[in-house]
C-alpha cells in the first residue's frame, strides 16, 4: 500500500482531536481488492468509531465489517460504534450490496486497515516508553510492555499516533486465525436496539424541512406512454399542488414516461392519485402472455437450442448408445422481489444540485443516474446512504431515485416519492422465468455418461439474455460429464428483468439437482453416492468449474447428509432429498425432510444445511443469512409466481402474491464447516439448492416428481 502520509491526511482529515484511519486503493490489475476502504476513528476518550461502507439491506454488512476492522485492531466490540459512511468514491472506493461481494471483497483490505492503526498506536506507545515496537502487546483497546507498570489506552496514543509513518503492507503482521478473539462469535446487529424500537432509519422514515410527498403513475405495460390525463381535475383535489407529466429517458432503469402528483401529505398523494385518469399509449408496449409463452416453450423444447453454450463429446450417439436414458421439462416462473419496504426516496433539487435520501444497493450508481438525468455534474448530487427494508437485488436499480430527483426538479420543492405495494408489484425488475428440456444417459452399470440442457430463456434487447437469465458452461456437472451439452434459446421479452436472490442459480439449480436425482432413480442408486460419484469424475479435456471446488463439494454433500441421518429408515409418507450447489463462491449443500398426505399437504418439518463458506466473520449474522435463504427459497417454491398477460403483471398484493408465513417455517439446522478458504459472502449461496432438496424429497415420500414450480401448481398446499 503505497499511501503518503500527506495523501492519507488530505483523503480522511484528523477529526476531534483523534486518529483517523482510511485507505483508498487505486483500481489497478494487481490489486484484487481495489478501489475498496475503511474508516477508523479513535478518540481521545478512547471510543473507537468503525464506518461500515456498504450499503446495509438485512445481510448484515454494517456488522460484519467493522468487525474485520475491530479483530485486527484488538479493541472489545463494546468500545466500538458503528456508523453508515458516507458515498464517496474518492474516500471509500466502490460501494455496493450485490453478489454477496463485501465480505471476500473487504476481508484482506479491512484486515490491513486495523492492523496499520494498530500498528501505529504501538508506535506511539514504544516512543513514549523508549522501547522498541516489537516488545510492545495490545489488548482491550491497549498497548502493554513486559517492563512498563501499568498500559497505555489507545485514546491516550491517538493523537502521537496520528504523527506516526503509516507502516506498509510488507510491514504489517495480521492475526493467525487461532488468535482471533472476535471474529467467528456471536454478535448481535448494530441497528438491532433501533429497529425494534422504531428509529428512522430506513429511506421511508426520512424526513426534511419543507418535505413534499409525492405519487408516480407509470403505464402498467413496460413502455407505454401518456397519452391523455385529466391533469386539470387532479390539480384541484384537497392537498394537491402539483400535477404534471415527465416524458422520461426511455431507460427503464432510470425515468420511464408518467404523471407525478405532489400534496401535503402521503395520504392526500394517494387519495388525489385514485382519480387520476390516463389513457395510456400502447404501440410501444409489452405484450407478453406468460400463457403463451410456455406454450411456445414446450413447442421448442422437442429441438436443441439455436446457441451452443458448450458442448463436449459426442452428445447424441451417447444417448443413442446408453444402457438408459431419460428426459425431463422443468419450468418455472416470473416473480416479484417484494420487499417489505416498498420503493421509496426523498429528493431535494435546488441551486443546482440535488440531495438525495436513498435505500440503494448501488449507491454511487445513483449518483451517475441522477446527474447524468438533471444534466449537472456528479459532484452535485449528494446521496445519503439509509438502511434498506430489504432488497434482494431490486434496489441494484435506481429508478425511484431518478423520479423522485425529476419530480423534485420539475415542481422546485424537496419530494418523498412514496410507492404503494401494487407499484412494487407492477414495476419491479422481476426473477425472470425459464424453461430447460434435459436429456441424460447411463451406462449399464449406472453411471453418468452423456447430458444435454435445452436451456430456454428470454432476451429484452433481442441479443443477449435477460438480467439473470444466462447460463454458465460450468454448471455442474457438465464440467464432468464425458459427452455434454448446453444449447440455448432466447424469447423475445418486454418484461423488465433484474437479479434476484442468488441470479441464475436460484432456478437453475432446481433443473439441475432435480435432474440429477431423476438419473439416480433410473439407475436405482442412492442419490448420496451418485451424487458424491459425480462430483468425483475428472474434469474433461477444456472445461472449466469456475470456483466449484469438488472436495468442498465433497464434504459439505456428506455433511448435510449424516447430520440429517441419510440412511435412517423414515415412515411411510415422509422422505428426505438431497441437493448442493456452488453459488456466489459458497459450496452449500442441503437435506430436506418432508411429509406429504394423500391430498398433496406438504409439511417441510426440517432443513439440514451445510456450508462452506470459509472463516465466519459473525456466526449470529451467518446462522441468520442461510435461515432467511431457506425460508426465502421454500416461500418462494411453495406458491410465488406472477401472472403475465398483455405486457401486464396481474397479481398487485400479497392478497395474490403470498409469501410463507412464519407458522409455516421448517427447523432449519445450520452447519458450517472449518476451512481455510477466503470468507465469502452468505447473503445468496444457501437459497438455490432449497427447491431441489424439497422437490427430491417429496419424490422420495411419493414417487411424485415436481418439474414445475411453484409447487402449488401441481396441487400441492401446505398442512
Amino acid at each position: 500500500m503505497n499511501t503518503s502520509r500527506r495523501e492519507f491526511i488530505k483523503l480522511t482529515g484528523v477529526v476531534g482531536g483523534g486518529l483517523v484511519i482510511g485507505f483508498h486503493l487505486p483500481t489497478g490489475a494487481e490489486t484484487k481488492a481495489a478501489s475498496l476502504n475503511a474508516y477508523v476513528q479513535i478518540r481521545p476518550d478512547n471510543t473507537i468509531i468503525i464506518a461500515a461502507k456498504n450499503p446495509e439491506l438485512g445481510q448484515g454488512v454494517k456488522t460484519a465489517l467493522p468487525m474485520i476492522v475491530a479483530e485486527e485492531l484488538d479493541v472489545e466490540w463494546a468500545q466500538v460504534e458503528v456508523i453508515q459512511s458516507a458515498v464517496d468514491y474518492l474516500r471509500y472506493g466502490s460501494q455496493f450490496a450485490w453478489g454477496s461481494h463485501s465480505v471476500p471483497d473487504n476481508w484482506i483490505v479491512l484486515r490491513r486497515v486495523g492492523a496499520s492503526a494498530r500498528a501505529m498506536l504501538v508506535q506511539a506507545a514504544a516512543r513514549q516508553w523508549d522501547v522498541a515496537p516489537q516488545a510492545c502487546s495490545t489488548q482491550s483497546g491497549r498497548v502493554s510492555h513486559p517492563q512498563q507498570k501499568g498500559s497505555l489506552s489507545y485514546g491516550e496514543l491517538a493523537s502521537a499516533a496520528a504523527g506516526m509513518p503509516i507502516p506498509g503492507d510488507d510491514q504489517l503482521k495480521l492475526k493467525s486465525r487461532d488468535q482471533f478473539r472476535l471474529i467467528g462469535q456471536r454478535i448481535s446487529g448494530v441497528d438491532n436496539r433501533a429497529i425494534v424500537t422504531g428509529q428512522p432509519l430506513f429511506g421511508i422514515d426520512q424526513q426534511i424541512p419543507g418535505l413534499h410527498y409525492a405519487v408516480y403513475e407509470k403505464c402498467p405495460a413496460t413502455g407505454g406512454t401518456v397519452k391523455t390525463a385529466n391533469l386539470e381535475e387532479v390539480r384541484k383535489l384537497p392537498g394537491v399542488s402539483h400535477v404534471f407529466e415527465l416524458v422520461g429517458n426511455g431507460e427503464t432503469t432510470e425515468l420511464m414516461p408518467g404523471v407525478a402528483i405532489i400534496a401535503n401529505s402521503t395520504w392526500a398523494a394517494f387519495s388525489a392519485r385514485k382519480q387520476l385518469k390516463v389513457e395510456w399509449e400502447l404501440s410501444d408496449a409489452a405484450s407478453d402472455s406468460w400463457t403463451q409463452t410456455q406454450k411456445r416453450a414446450r413447442e421448442l423444447a422437442a429441438g436443441n437450442g439455436e446457441d451452443v453454450v458448450v458442448s463436449h463429446g459426442a452428445v447424441e450417439s451417447a444417448l443413442a448408445g446408453a444402457g438408459r436414458s431419460h428426459t425431463a421439462f422443468y419450468a418455472y416462473p416470473y416473480v416479484a422481489h417484494a420487499a417489505m419496504e416498498p420503493q421509496n426516496c426523498s429528493a431535494h433539487y435546488h441551486d443546482g444540485s440535488c440531495d438525495v435520501w436513498a435505500s440503494s444497493q448501488t449507491p454511487q450508481s445513483a449518483l451517475g443516474n441522477v446527474a447524468g438525468l438533471l444534466n449537472i455534474p456528479t459532484s452535485a448530487v449528494t446521496l445519503h446512504q439509509t438502511r434498506c427494508g430489504g432488497g434482494f437485488g431490486r434496489r441494484l436499480m435506481n429508478d425511484t431515485v431518478c423520479e423522485a430527483a425529476a419530480i423534485s426538479q420539475r415542481a422546485g420543492v424537496p419530494v418523498k416519492l412514496q410507492w404503494s405495494r401494487e407499484d412494487d408489484m407492477a414495476h419491479d425488475f422481476y426473477r425472470v422465468g425459464g424453461f430447460h428440456a434435459l436429456r441424460g444417459g447411463l451406462d449399464e452399470e449406472g453411471r453418468v455418461v452423456a447430458w444435454d440442457d435445452h436451456f430456454i430463456t428470454f432476451s429484452e434487447n433481442g441479443k443477449s439474455p435477460s438480467r439473470g437469465g444466462d447460463m454458465k458452461a460450468s454448471v455442474f456437472p457438465v464440467p464432468m460429464v464425458t459427452n455434454a451439452r448446453i444449447t440455448r434459446t432466447q424469447l423475445a421479452s418486454g418484461i423488465p428483468s433484474g437479479y434476484w436472490r442468488a441470479p441464475g442459480s436460484n432456478a437453475i439449480a432446481f433443473a439441475v439437482q432435480s435432474f440429477i436425482h431423476e438419473l439416480a432413480a433410473t439407475a436405482g442408486r442412492d442419490h448420496l453416492e451418485f451424487l458424491l460419484e459425480l462430483m468425483a469424475m475428472p474434469l474433461q479435456s477444456g472445461a472449466k468449474l469456475d470456483g466449484l471446488n469438488p472436495e468442498r463439494a465433497a464434504r459439505v454433500i456428506t455433511a448435510a447428509a449424516e447430520q440429517a441421518g441419510w440412511h435412517k429408515p423414515r415412515p411411510a409418507g415422509t422422505g428426505l432429498g438431497l441437493a448442493f450447489y456452488y453459488s456466489h463462491r459458497g459450496h452449500v449443500a442441503e437435506v430436506a425432510e418432508v411429509s406429504v398426505d394423500k391430498n398433496r399437504k406438504l409439511a417441510l418439518h426440517r432443513v439440514t444445511v451445510a456450508a462452506d463458506v470459509g472463516p465466519i466473520i459473525n456466526l449470529s449474522g451467518a446462522e441468520s443469512q442461510v435461515q432467511g435463504s431457506v425460508i426465502d427459497g421454500f416461500s418462494t417454491m411453495m406458491g410465488l409466481e406472477l401472472s403475465i398477460e398483455g405486457g401486464r403483471i396481474q397479481e398487485s398484493n400479497f392478497h395474490q402474491y403470498r409469501p410463507l408465513r412464519m407458522p409455516d417455517a421448517p427447523q432449519i439446522d445450520v452447519h458450517f464447516l472449518d476451512s481455510d478458504y477466503p470468507p465469502t459472502g452468505l447473503g445468496e449461496p444457501a437459497l438455490p439448492p432449497l427447491a431441489p432438496a424439497v422437490g427430491n424429497a417429496i419424490f422420495s415420500a411419493t414417487g411424485i416428481r415436481v418439474r414445475e414450480l411453484p409447487l402449488a401448481k401441481s396441487g400441492f398446499s401446505l398442512v
